[in-house]
């Protein structure tokens, strides 16, 4: 297990590094045929967040304290990782073809897998030097990974194994329902059809990233991880463990909430305790609860080591000063998406 981590960290590093100079490395990728556009991004090969708790002024600056905290980590054999990015992120990995939004204003479904993909995408070209047969990218059910499958083909640089969770959608005849008692009913949701068998890792696997896992795919994840020990990496991308309440077994709440470290998280604080806030932290750095303006960079309130419950978040907030709280600004979504203009 050691060694595989450590394995993990030299390759991780040294992929970095002869991609650019000693302080900064330069990201590109070209498919015109997937739909994956140009892009460069610099990575900074410094650790997590600023000492100053800064937050991150743009996505390229997010994927680069992003990049920085995961190198980090590994550093320091951490195998449990948990990344999490505001809900429709545009990362610019893919070309939009639509600019629609739902009747709310809302990113649509489509947005919203989109970003999680661009996600995913960022992580497979940061670990391409441990081999894409080694490299698991794990999506919650079939069309996704297909879509991944298309977008990515011909990308030199998203070299992986994509697989599906829930492979049960299409190409199999539907069986006659019957009568099902609570336990069979989970344990039919949790495993495909009979002709697939459960979701399982290949046996060779040395990094497998989760997109976007929900409660159900948690229930696996969890049995997966004892399998594979802790010399495999597991990467949850936006599971938003957060805003889980109930994991099912007192094993499977210590392991998301004590066992995965929470490497990357830029998302929407509880907004009933703390309107228009947000949440950020970068391994090995603080967390900020902050607030932004209608006008100018956000604002922190808060700084602690420890993830701020919904307490600690509505006496930040409650703290501040009457001028500091404009009402009827933007919702926490626009909020998060305002920081990335």
């Amino acid at each position: 297990g050691d060694f595989i981590m450590w394995k993990l960290f030299f390759i991780f590093y040294l992929g970095l590094f002869v991609q650019g100079s000693a302080a900064f490395a330069t990201q590109q990728w070209q498919s015109p045929k997937s739909g994956v556009s140009s892009t460069s991004l610099k990575i900074s090969l410094g650790g997590g967040a600023k000492s100053d708790g800064s937050l991150p002024r743009d996505v390229k600056d997010a994927v680069d304290r992003c990049r920085a905290a995961t190198q980090e980590a590994l550093k320091n054999r951490m195998s449990r990782m948990d990344v999490e990015f505001p809900v429709g992120t545009k990362f610019g990995v893919e070309k939009s073809k639509s600019k629609q939004k739902s009747s709310d204003g809302a990113p649509t479904k489509d947005q919203l897998d989109q970003s999680d993909r661009e996600l995913a995408r960022l992580f497979v070209e940061m670990f391409q030097p441990v081999g894409s047969e080694n490299l698991v990218v794990a999506f919650t059910d079939q069309d996704n990974a297909d879509q991944a499958k298309k977008k990515w083909k011909g990308d030199p640089g998203a070299g992986s194994r994509i697989l599906a969770m829930n492979r049960r959608k299409g190409g199999n005849k539907k069986k006659a329902a019957k009568p099902k008692g609570f336990a069979a009913k989970m344990a039919a949701e949790i495993s495909d059809d009979a002709t697939s068998g459960p979701f399982e890792l290949p046996k060779n696997t040395e990094v497998a990233l989760f997109v976007a896992p929900g409660p159900k795919e948690l229930v696996v994840i969890e049995k997966l991880c004892n399998e594979v020990g802790m010399g495999t990496l597991v990467v949850l991308l936006n599971a938003r463990l957060a805003k889980i309440e109930k994991f099912g077994t007192d094993a499977a709440t210590k392991l998301f909430r004590e066992e995965f470290e929470p490497v990357f998280c830029l998302s929407a604080a509880p907004q009933e305790d703390a309107p228009s806030c947000l949440l950020y932290r970068a391994y090995p750095g603080d967390w900020v609860l902050a607030r932004k303006p209608k006008v100018g960079q956000p604002k922190s309130i808060l700084t602690q080591a420890t993830r701020p419950t919904n307490e600690e978040c509505r006496a930040a907030y409650d703290s501040l000063e009457v001028g500091d709280l404009e009402k009827g600004v933007e919702s926490a979504l626009e909020n998060v998406a305002g920081w990335f203009r």
